[in-house]
């Protein structure tokens, strides 16, 4: 019986140091990117892959996400009181069906793998995404629904994307196994950070995942890794030498949020392709120029 991943995980607990001092006062993952929030994009990709629930990982401060995707009457009643139908309907874009979502804690900052492992009750005994917030994808299709397509039962995949070898340095980056099929290699292993002259390959993880439930055992039992902090890619290496690990390439085009140089360009790139902005905002580039 064929088991396709039907929930994701979004771990939005962190405190976007990259991004201080804005994420002092507003959630990293509702500043702007355009008119939507950076959630807003993650919410997308993932109800565009085929996902039917959405589990939130969340910690202090962070309850605004949550109002995010419910409604806000007075707003919705305002907005339809004065006929403005194409900003109600853009608002109401965020508000998911009934159980379509679920928000646990992650009380202490104990790392992305523990975030993840905080999900488990939720996820249950099934294969499962997670979708980094702090990366959004340009493009359609977007990295998630390419990995879905590509998914094979009992396989972990990773979404990668080719990065300048002399900068594999600033990221995860995967060692392949055989030749690449139709944007896909089996994985041999993967290395965090390595030195370009001993770097596998140039290949690096984008922040997509799609990961057997037989990651949870491992997470739990994981003990602090780099930063002192329970590490997803740790468990993924012990894992590695059970199950089929994917490397997946996708067509879009990858901004990482989490950065002000990354935020700032990924306002500029979807905001010069925004159906209503969009020529204004190049037209304000090119005079920067």
């Amino acid at each position: 019986m064929s088991t396709r991943p039907r929930k994701a995980v979004i771990p939005v607990a962190g405190f976007g140091t990259r991004v201080l001092p804005a994420s002092k006062a507003i959630p990293k993952e509702l500043l702007p990117v355009v008119d939507r929030p950076l959630i807003h994009y993650i919410m997308e990709e993932a109800l565009e892959a085929g996902i039917e629930h959405l589990c939130f990982v969340t910690g202090r401060g962070k309850s605004a996400i949550e109002d995010y995707f419910d409604h806000q009457v007075e707003l919705e009643q305002a907005l339809e009181k004065k006929n403005k139908k194409d900003i109600l309907s853009a608002t109401m874009e965020s508000v998911l069906e009934a159980g379509a979502t679920s928000f646990t804690r992650q009380q202490k900052a104990l790392g992305l793998g523990h975030a993840v492992w905080c999900a488990r009750d939720i996820v249950g005994d099934e294969p499962f995404a997670v979708l980094l917030p702090d990366v959004i994808i340009k493009g359609k299709p977007k990295a998630l629904k390419e990995m879905m397509d590509r998914y094979e039962d009992g396989a972990n995949l990773l979404a990668v994307e080719e990065v300048p070898m002399q900068e594999t340095n600033k990221y995860g980056v995967i060692a392949p196994k055989g030749d690449w099929s139709n944007g896909a290699v089996e994985m041999s292993g993967m290395v965090e950070k390595p030195d370009p002259s001993e770097a596998p390959s140039n290949y690096s993880i984008t922040g997509r995942y799609i990961l057997q439930p037989e990651i949870f055992g491992l997470l739990e039992k994981q003990g602090p890794g780099a930063g002192n902090e329970i590490q997803l890619t740790d468990s993924m290496a012990s894992l590695l030498d059970r199950q089929k690990f994917l490397a997946v390439t996708f067509t879009g085009e990858s901004h990482d949020c989490g950065s002000i140089e990354g935020f700032v360009k990924a306002n500029i790139a979807f905001g010069m392709d925004h159906p209503q902005y969009g020529e204004g905002i190049k037209e304000a580039v090119a005079a920067l120029r």
